[in-house]
């Protein structure tokens, strides 16, 4: 292999993405051992999806940084446009499915547009950080708050859409994101502190009236996100009355916990719970490889999520666009390995966020992927402007 062809070879992504993989297969193939899935074939799908994923890496290695850089904001309002015409779909190409509005039923698949724009939202951030950055060389308060506008404005497009679905749970997704890259955009800290005050004694205090005013809290919200309110009550108070989001707790947590320290083996599941390919995947994890088995899960994803870190601070200085989508990509993992394995665990409420590369669904995978060719392209260019910088 001459020199040339060694930086695409980035050894470290591949392994991980590899094991990752593995994780995955193993996982769905446990969890449709479950007598409720008898007949479904997701470990095949999922193959499959995986399968189209690395043509997805594959076709972004034909870019360079420059050129994702400058179609960025093409690719961010492409994403907009598909959220809007989601929204005004009929039922027959969009149908509504658990109270949200969220898939394109394409009779062979289905697609959720805003597992991809997770993606274009990311890479467009970056590219406006990147502009400003350059044009104003030394910050001020003035500058600062013009970058929050213009972070914030990015956000807020494709979360209006979102929430207009209604999908609370992938709007934080983005918020969080946002929250992610304006605390590392350099923003003066007295900007962003008022900012986290603010946002934190909002969130507090819808909490706090959800929590003691729960009827109300139903009402306000209609009859068919109701299911959402009773996440959060189940989330601050697992004993409290059986209702639907307390049951499928309990249904996880009891199988997660049953695989003791070395888990049941593969084909052994015993607990019964729905969304166990996709929500509570980790729960599945955790029953057939028992606690050893869920730590190296674990400790896997925090090995990407370190090598995404080191990616963007090691490419910073060649492009701050490269190290905010590095960036922007970890928080999207961070926020997902954090709220999945949280809902299994019960210290988060549950919110239908999938554990990424792992959990089952072709949206999340492809898009997951998509992101990843991203990164693994900004790896393969670092590795190319390190090499030169030591020559």
């Amino acid at each position: 292999m001459s020199k040339k062809q060694s930086y695409f070879v980035q050894t470290d992504l591949i392994s991980i993405f590899i094991l990752l993989v593995c994780v995955s297969l193993l996982a769905i193939y446990n969890a449709q051992q479950l007598e409720q899935y008898e007949g479904k074939n997701f470990l095949l799908q999922q193959a499959v999806w995986f399968t189209v994923g690395v043509g997805i890496v594959a076709a972004i290695q034909y870019l360079d940084v420059e050129q994702i850089y400058k179609t960025s904001v093409y690719v961010y309002a492409f994403g907009l446009f598909v959220l809007l015409v989601l929204i005004i779909s009929p039922e027959s190409i969009a149908p509504t499915r658990n109270g949200a509005k969220s898939w394109f039923d394409l009779k062979v698949a289905t697609i959720q547009p805003s597992e991809f724009t997770k993606i274009t939202t990311i890479v467009y951030m970056a590219a406006i950080i990147h502009k400003h950055k350059e044009k104003f060389v030394i910050p001020t308060i003035k500058s600062d708050l013009k970058l929050l506008f213009k972070i914030l404005a990015i956000v807020a497009a494709p979360v209006l859409l979102i929430m207009k679905q209604p999908d609370f749970g992938t709007s934080m997704v983005y918020l969080f994101i946002a929250g992610v890259i304006i605390i590392l955009s350099g923003i003066n800290w007295k900007i962003i502190t008022t900012l986290i005050v603010s946002i934190s004694s909002g969130l507090g205090a819808v909490l706090a009236f959800i929590v003691k005013f729960p009827d109300l809290a139903k009402d306000l919200v209609g009859k068919e996100q109701e299911y959402q309110i009773d996440r959060i009550l189940t989330w601050f108070d697992p004993t409290q009355e059986a209702s639907d989001a307390s049951w499928h707790f309990d249904q996880a947590f009891m199988a997660l916990g049953s695989g003791q320290l070395f888990g049941k083996g593969l084909g052994n599941q015993q607990v019964s719970f729905p969304e166990a390919q996709t929500d509570f995947i980790f729960s599945i994890i955790g029953e057939s490889f028992g606690f050893v088995g869920s730590a190296l899960v674990i400790f896997l994803y925090f090995i990407f999520l370190y090598k995404l870190v080191m990616i963007g601070l090691s490419i910073y200085k060649h492009s701050a666009f490269a190290a905010y989508t590095c960036f922007g990509y970890m928080s999207l993992m961070l926020i997902h390995v954090f709220q999945n394995i949280g809902m299994a665990l019960g210290i988060m409420p549950v919110t239908g966020i999938p554990l990424l590369l792992v959990s089952y669904g072709g949206s999340s995978v492809m898009a997951a992927m998509l992101g990843f060719g991203v990164i693994y392209r900004i790896a393969v260019e670092n590795s190319i402007q390190n090499d030169y910088l030591f020559k």
